[in-house]
């Protein structure tokens, strides 16, 4: 499964029992973490999600509720004996940041850490089930969002078209990657001909902290399902531009015009403590817009 599972939904101060910005994005059992600010590993406890199928953390800037919780997770998974590689990617300062905690702490990892300066619209990571890219978006500091894409899934068999054909049960997940099958009388048996087309790999991004910029659209433009920020309701539009940030509707306009197929919206100001308008103003432009609630896993 293709999910994203919100750790923590508010901007700067935590407030009414929301958290600095994480979520954890997995595919097929393996962990993602996108941002991980204070209170993350506790999170993770609380949701139970498996801290040691962690492999990648991503970190979109430096601001402290995006990467607060960062050397306190690193520090639990070496106590507790993670074996893992584990890369971390962020803003270029984060690699000087996190070897000073490590020294002046005189910490000795028991795992091997590497961390990968991002600086331009990049691929991250590119491996057998997803590719990772960043890109950057308009925040009063260096800061980046991340799309997850997943690689286009095995074809799918018609085991009746696979029995009529007398191709044996051992050969079915050959078929699944597309080989043809060579009877033993030298028949060949066209792929097409017992299996189907699988659905298009998956998208979701995470847009991270950004005033309205229409820059992104590029990067996120038909995706299945994209996280915005939505630090404001729509009134303060004036406050979110001079502090770089959107609104609830400047959000929904976003996904609106890269035609995604749903909108998740966070990080919101810690002035609101309850927030069913920020949805009721997303939904007026673009529908199928939801809060990312803390706790909540939603699939892709």
């Amino acid at each position: 499964m293709f999910s994203v599972t919100i750790l923590g939904n508010n901007s700067a101060v935590p407030a009414f029992d929301r958290h600095p910005t994480s979520q954890v994005v997995t595919l097929d059992g393996t962990n993602y973490l996108v941002d991980c600010g204070e209170g993350t590993q506790i999170q993770l406890i609380n949701y139970k999600i498996r801290r040691s199928r962690i492999s990648h953390i991503f970190i979109s800037h430096l601001h402290g509720d995006h990467y607060f919780g960062l050397i306190g997770l690193i520090s639990s998974l070496s106590l507790l004996g993670h074996q893992q590689v584990l890369h971390v990617f962020g803003p270029a300062p984060l690699r000087d940041i996190i070897e000073m905690q490590l020294k002046v702490a005189d910490t000795q990892l028991c795992f091997p850490l590497h961390i990968h300066h991002i600086s331009e619209a990049a691929t991250l990571l590119d491996n057998d089930k997803l590719t990772v890219k960043c890109f950057p978006t308009n925040h009063r500091v260096e800061c980046y969002g991340f799309s997850f894409t997943q690689k286009k899934l095995p074809r799918k068999l018609l085991p009746e078209k696979a029995k009529e054909h007398e191709i044996p049960a051992v050969f079915y997940e050959r078929l699944c990657k597309g080989e043809d099958y060579t009877k033993k009388d030298g028949e060949l048996v066209k792929n097409e001909w017992v299996t189907a087309p699988s659905d298009p790999g998956k998208r979701y991004a995470f847009c991270a902290d950004t005033k309205y910029d229409e820059t992104l659209l590029p990067h996120i433009n038909g995706f299945d399902m994209i996280y915005h920020e939505t630090t404001y309701l729509d009134h303060l539009r004036e406050r979110a531009e001079l502090r770089f940030h959107s609104t609830t509707k400047q959000a929904a306009t976003i996904a609106l015009k890269a035609g995604v197929k749903k909108l998740l919206i966070g990080h919101f100001s810690s002035k609101y403590d309850t927030l069913e308008e920020f949805e009721t103003e997303a939904k007026e432009v673009f529908p199928d817009a939801e809060l990312a609630l803390e706790g909540v896993c939603y699939e892709v």
